[in-house]
């Protein structure tokens, strides 16, 4: 008997495979033309002896010293690596407080994490800036045009949902478990590190990825705390600088955006399950 349910999804799940992997396919070949070639007149020819043409932009690419892709590279790693730790020991000690600690107050700060979550971030984009500059101002350490400004700017907007992502996970955790670990002699903060961090693996690599892959990427929060055309850039923004006001070199920009998406697309082709655990592990108890 023909299951036109499962053959339906099935079908959906080919197509919307084909819709999603349909631009990654667009890029490399692409990113594979020399700029005698217009991407726009066919976009889906490709000849193999082109793919000495793609080395050669990828070489470019990489050292072009008017685009500093490869210092932007370096500068991605440093802020993506730096955010993504301090957010994962933020959220993952706060996630643990707010689940143990069991008061309205706890309560309380964890439901402003979650409004927190609703909040666009185009609401407050301009006034980051301002309280940057002010901060500033007032403190003389430089929020602007700063690695450092651009980690406490991840580790704010990062933090509400990997609290919520935590603070789920931590409550499937049997707190018997902590109890032994007391006894034992173990204090609070020795409890957290030998106890629970190791059980929070899935969800820590699911805050990773998600996190990961919004840093990464993120073009617009760069641009407004390092600015662009100055000496820290971030990839997006390196990228942003093969479109002129008169011309875009097509060739170089799609090989830029395909060097800038390989780390990403291995990361995730090889974690991908632990996103899908650990967003779900917390709902079972």
């Amino acid at each position: 008997m023909i299951k036109w349910g499962n053959i339906a999804l099935e079908s959906l799940g080919i197509l919307l495979f084909i819709i999603f992997f349909m631009p990654i396919v667009l890029v490399i070949i692409n990113a594979a033309k020399g700029s005698s070639f217009l991407v726009t007149s066919d976009p889906l020819n490709l000849d193999v002896a082109q793919i000495s043409i793609l080395l050669e932009n990828i070489k470019e690419v990489w050292s072009n010293p008017n685009i500093n892709f490869q210092s932007a590279f370096i500068s991605s790693l440093i802020v993506t690596s730096l955010s993504l730790i301090s957010i994962v020991v933020v959220s993952s000690m706060a996630g643990w407080a707010l689940v143990r600690r069991k008061t309205k107050a706890s309560n309380i700060v964890f439901y402003l994490f979650v409004a927190a979550m609703i909040i666009p971030f185009q609401v407050v984009m301009l006034p980051l800036v301002s309280w940057f500059r002010a901060l500033r101002d007032w403190t003389g350490i430089p929020f602007l045009r700063s690695y450092f400004g651009m980690v406490v700017a991840y580790i704010g907007f990062g933090a509400p949902l990997s609290i919520f992502l935590y603070h789920g996970f931590i409550k499937s955790i049997p707190y018997e478990l902590e109890e032994a670990a007391q006894i034992d002699g173990c204090n609070k903060f020795q409890t957290f590190i030998y106890i629970v961090l190791p059980i929070l693996k899935p969800i820590t690599i699911t805050v990773l990825l998600l996190n990961g892959i919004w840093i990464w990427n993120d073009f617009l929060l760069p641009l407004l705390v390092l600015g662009k055309g100055t000496d820290i850039q971030t990839v997006p923004l390196a990228i942003a600088n093969y479109v002129g006001a008169f011309i875009v070199q097509w060739q170089y920009l799609l090989t830029a955006v395909l060097m800038a998406m390989a780390p990403v697309l291995v990361l995730f082709l090889f974690a991908q399950k632990y996103i899908i655990e650990g967003m779900v592990a917390g709902s079972i108890k």
